[in-house]
């Protein structure tokens, strides 16, 4: 329980910080035991503008030949900065959900920055 409520300490640290623009949207992530999640959302409105996570549909060709979560977790932010690309977002600021900045968070960040988002 320890773990948890030190996770959402975090995360509200980081959200009085960092809040998404028009211009420059945040790019949430959550990581659960299995899969991980990522979403773009414009804070002024509340809109979530693109959404990606490992259970998607569309990734689910690309998730079988890739192995180990961290490949997994590269590969769904190189999909989700593609998908952000279409909708003509480029610059995003990187809320790390109160979770460590390395491992699966950090996979997803290489990929989505390798995929074209600048952060």
């Amino acid at each position: 329980m320890k773990k948890k409520t030190t996770r959402i300490r975090a995360k509200i640290k980081i959200r009085k910080k960092i809040s998404g623009t028009p211009e420059k949207p945040r790019l949430s992530v959550y990581r659960s035991l299995d899969n991980i999640y990522a979403q773009i959302i414009d804070d002024t409105t509340g809109n979530t503008l693109v959404a990606f996570s490992s259970l998607n549909k569309e990734a689910e060709a690309d998730l079988k030949s890739v192995k180990g979560k961290i490949n997994k977790s590269k590969l769904i932010g190189s999909l989700l900065a593609k998908k952000a690309l279409e909708k003509n977002i480029k610059n995003v600021v990187f809320d790390r959900g109160g979770f460590r900045y390395h491992g699966r968070v950090k996979a997803l960040a290489d990929g989505a920055r390798e995929g074209g988002l600048v952060f």
